[in-house]
């Protein structure tokens, strides 16, 4: 079968069928899954909306750590532009496609939280020289919208990539300049994002699945009040000293990361 991986989330692989376009979910990456007889779960072919398409795809997400045995799990694909399609794991024959209401969503990360509506206000943003400001405004923006395991802390991640072109990878590589952010605070005007360089012990992962934080103590190596990226550059960002750190590919590895996911910690 001529497979593409598109996606993970929760640590579970998305795959899809370059000839038909149908779309399977498989623990292959659980390392207490079967190597030779992996889970495999079937969801439908994806169809294009007549202004959409389901060729290049920006992310996934699904509303629970697990599609088995949850009626209530919901997968969801966001393309690159306008479409967005929902599908449920064993109820649903087709996928429920979704025109995104504005244009700058077309690059936006989809994730599942808690129901309700979300209105963010920003506070304290960092002290920045005018230079520093023009040299951001010059790069490409992604935002990440992520909650502490316990739910008790949410966080707004802005990424700042600038792009430029290299002939060695023959196209655009991108070089992380600047992460800033933004911890939800309860205030006496409401919920408000402010600016903060202090996560404590917790580490946010970032990359075209949905990020996720986990506590530094939790994982041998980990570096606390850090972003760790992949996808625009391969490192991570110290919000103590406000500097990106970029790992170098060891000698004969790729150059550039196809697929470049996070997997969150598994239980082992």
């Amino acid at each position: 079968m001529d497979e593409e991986m598109m996606g993970a989330s929760h640590g579970w692989g998305f795959f899809c069928d370059r000839t038909d376009r149908s779309v399977r979910i498989s623990d292959i990456f659980n390392p207490l899954a079967s190597k030779t007889n992996p889970v495999m779960i079937p969801l439908p072919r994806l169809t294009a909306l007549p202004t959409g398409q389901t060729e290049k795809v920006f992310n996934v997400a699904m509303s629970s750590s697990s599609p088995l045995g949850e009626e209530d799990c919901v997968v969801a694909i966001k393309f690159s532009g306008i479409q967005l399609s929902l599908c449920r794991p064993g109820c649903d024959l087709e996928w429920t496609n979704i025109v995104t209401p504005f244009n700058c969503l077309d690059t936006t990360q989809v994730s599942y939280d808690s129901p309700g509506l979300h209105e963010l206000f920003y506070r304290d943003h960092p002290v920045l020289d005018q230079s520093e400001w023009e040299l951001l405004s010059s790069c490409s923006r992604t935002e990440y919208l992520v909650e502490s395991p316990s739910g008790g802390d949410r966080f707004l991640v802005k990424w700042y990539a600038l792009g430029f072109f290299s002939s060695n990878l023959k196209g655009i590589y991108h070089k992380t300049k600047r992460l800033m952010v933004f911890r939800e605070e309860e205030t006496t005007e409401g919920k408000i994002m402010c600016y903060t360089e202090d996560i404590g012990d917790m580490c946010i992962f970032l990359a075209s699945n949905e990020a996720f934080c986990i506590p530094a103590s939790s994982c041998l190596g980990l570096k606390p009040n850090c972003v760790y990226y992949m996808g625009r550059g391969f490192g991570f960002y110290d919000l103590t000293t406000g500097e990106a750190h970029h790992y170098k590919a060891p000698k004969g590895a790729p150059s550039a990361l196809t697929a470049p996911y996070w997997l969150p910690p598994f239980a082992i």
